[in-house]
């Protein structure tokens, strides 16, 4: 599955993860808002066994394909 990943200039850290290129139609208005103008990171091809830094390739792929998009978050202090 292709997806074009972005980050957002208002949330660092915070990556959008939408299915094609320019393709913000499954993001929610309020999202795009939050992040703040969105500059495209890079074009990746997942597959369910693909590892990624910081989230699982099968959850991204399916909010990719039941809701448009998926959003990966900063990773959380444990010790707060």
């Amino acid at each position: 599955m292709h997806c074009s990943i972005y980050k957002g200039r208002r949330k660092p850290d915070t990556y959008l993860f939408v299915p094609e290129k320019d393709q913000f139609e499954g993001v929610p208005a309020t999202v795009l808002e939050a992040m703040g103008p969105l500059e495209h990171v890079m074009e990746l091809v997942l597959t369910p066994q693909r590892r990624l830094a910081r989230s699982d390739a099968r959850v991204v792929m399916r909010h990719l394909l039941l809701q448009g998009c998926y959003i990966q978050m900063p990773p959380q202090d444990e010790e707060e």
